[in-house]
């Protein structure tokens, strides 16, 4: 009975993380997937234009909505976007996560670059080759360079 024990947290991260990957739904029965959200440092005259979102999510235009409205406090503009279908959720797992091909990751991106083009005017990168030979360390911290775009807390 005691060897039984450790299988219970192992069921419950199981259970958790299959909850987890599951679309959410809304009390009307519509899947949605949740709104990302950047504060850009400009008027909300200067983040969209008739209608149109900035320069890297008209890319995604046909796949998302976007919201501009005035960010909270008077400072700045939020600019929002979702996709308009619900993502697979085969698409939203972990392999396909690091893999690169999770949409969510495209979009994201998208959100970053617009909010860099518009507060600096270009979209900064890191200077490559981080070091002069390939090590081993180099190359770790060139694949977490090249996903970190994509990932994170917005």
């Amino acid at each position: 009975m005691k060897k039984l024990w450790w299988a219970v947290p192992v069921v419950v991260a199981g259970a958790a993380a299959a909850r987890r990957s599951q679309p959410s739904h809304r009390t009307d029965g519509q899947a949605y997937d949740r709104w990302l959200t950047v504060t850009i440092n400009r008027a909300p005259a200067d983040v969209g234009s008739e209608g149109k979102p900035p320069a890297p999510l008209d890319e995604l235009a046909e796949r998302i909505d976007v919201e501009i409205r005035p960010a909270p406090g008077d400072r700045g503009t939020e600019l929002a976007a979702r996709f308009k279908e619900p993502v697979p959720a085969v698409s939203t797992s972990a392999p396909a996560r690091l893999a690169g091909q999770d949409p969510r990751q495209e979009l994201r991106r998208a959100l970053r670059e617009a909010k860099a083009l518009l507060e600096a005017g270009e979209v900064l990168r890191p200077d490559t080759p981080p070091t002069t030979r390939p090590t081993p360390g180099g190359k770790l911290i060139e694949a977490f360079t090249r996903r970190s775009g994509g990932e994170g807390v917005l």
